[in-house]
């Protein structure tokens, strides 16, 4: 009389022709959920970048309002001088070692009353000024083959006082 059981006997193979396949879908798996982290990632750092400027235009045009003589410390004004200047409060916004090198930044400031606030100590109170900071982003999700994104953020704000030529060197 034969015995049938469902398992093999001891020392005898069973016959698996499917063998592998779970190995074969895990990598292929694992290779797509790591291109959607990295993507995932990339996304996060390039919000991150944009907050970043988001924050650096709002404290540029902040202290633009009260100082809007003072966009660099290059600018021949008295008391412009770092960390009095708008470009100054722009790049040391954010915590030392963030993801944005700010050295890359470009910084516009521009007036409605089209002055330049470098070069023209015709300010008045009551004009808007405007802060732009743009960045140059690099994705580093390997299917994107490290593309460049431009991101650019603006502030307004109202200039509430203009420097007094008539008592300090304006420049």
């Amino acid at each position: 009389m034969k015995h049938f059981s469902r398992f093999p006997r001891w020392g005898s193979k069973p016959h698996h022709p499917e063998r592998g396949q779970s190995l074969v879908e895990f990598s292929t798996m694992l290779i797509l959920m790591l291109i959607l982290l990295a993507g995932t990632v990339d996304l996060g750092r390039a919000y991150f970048t944009y907050l970043a400027l988001k924050d650096a235009s709002g404290e540029g045009a902040y202290f633009a309002a009260a100082y809007p003589q003072c966009t660099n410390n290059s600018t021949g004004y008295s008391g412009c001088d770092d960390p009095n200047n708008i470009e100054y409060r722009i790049k040391n916004s954010s915590p030392k070692g963030s993801m944005v090198y700010w050295a890359d930044a470009q910084i516009t400031v521009t007036t409605t009353g089209n002055h330049t606030p470098t070069s023209d100590p015709k300010l008045k109170a009551g004009e808007l000024v405007t802060v732009s900071v743009s960045y140059i982003h690099t994705t580093i999700t390997p299917l994107m083959g490290g593309q460049n994104w431009t991101l650019k953020s603006y502030s307004v704000a109202t200039i509430i006082r203009v420097p007094n030529c008539e008592f300090a060197e304006c420049q």
